[in-house]
């Protein structure tokens, strides 16, 4: 039986383990699917060894950036944003994907329009490190925001409404707002949102995030992160099987 699994910390009720096992049991394929909750990526050579039939791995928080020093070969796409959340298990070597930027394309372009050319990225982990890749990709200038500055990233605190009514595609790349801290939103100034503003949530659940609802209300398009996991991992579930 093929293994493949996740690993993080912590993981709580992870999105990867209950797809995967829903989808070998649909196909009827001879597959089995584990979480790895490891205290610290130093524990990663040790699940290798202790599971020779492992295969294929996703990662997520707080390893898309630590699992880099594990890997013997990194895509382009691992190598331009330095994180990773697919690993390939071949012979005991480890190649490096990132599938986020995959499924983060597939699921942006949804409701993407021309107007959407500038937009803020809520974060600066791995994940909002494959959105800004992708955005890049499509020409759209962004600014990553947090609550202390750096290259390239602003703070919250000078989100004015000014700038705010001008950049029309805002992505939430934190964590802020997943179950079961969902009374939480990202602190940006929602009354400067129009209708002409497309807001993405990486988080998937809730379905609908208070970052969303406040969107929703203003009239902005809203776009949560499910069909981009499901995206992320079809796209690593055929890396795993390439020849």
């Amino acid at each position: 039986m093929k293994l493949y699994g996740l690993i993080g910390y912590p993981l709580g009720h992870s999105f990867s383990k209950k797809y995967f096992t829903e989808k070998f049991e649909r196909q009827s394929l001879d597959c089995r699917f584990e979480n790895f909750a490891i205290e610290n990526i130093s524990l990663l050579p040790a699940i290798i060894e202790r599971h020779p039939s492992l295969e294929g791995l996703c990662v997520t928080i707080p390893y898309k950036e630590k699992v880099l020093l594990y890997l013997s070969e990194m895509s382009p796409e691992v190598k331009a944003i330095n994180a990773c959340n697919s690993v390939k298990i071949k012979d005991g070597k480890l190649y490096g994907n990132n599938t986020d930027a995959i499924g983060f394309e597939q699921s942006l372009r949804q409701k993407l329009q021309p107007h959407h050319s500038s937009a803020l990225i809520l974060g600066t982990g791995g994940a909002a490190k494959a959105v800004e890749y992708v955005l890049k990709k499509l020409g759209i200038t962004c600014s990553l925001v947090s609550r202390s500055t750096g290259d390239n990233v602003i703070t919250y605190g000078s989100l004015t409404n000014e700038l705010v009514s001008k950049t029309y595609l805002i992505v939430n790349a934190s964590p802020v707002g997943t179950f079961p801290k969902d009374d939480a939103y990202p602190q940006i100034p929602y009354e400067a949102i129009t209708e002409r503003h497309f807001l993405f949530d990486l988080v998937y659940n809730p379905p609908r995030t208070i970052f969303l609802q406040k969107g929703e209300e203003r009239g902005a398009a809203i776009q949560n992160g499910f069909d981009m996991l499901v995206n992320q991992a079809e796209a690593s579930w055929e890396i795993w099987n390439a020849r």
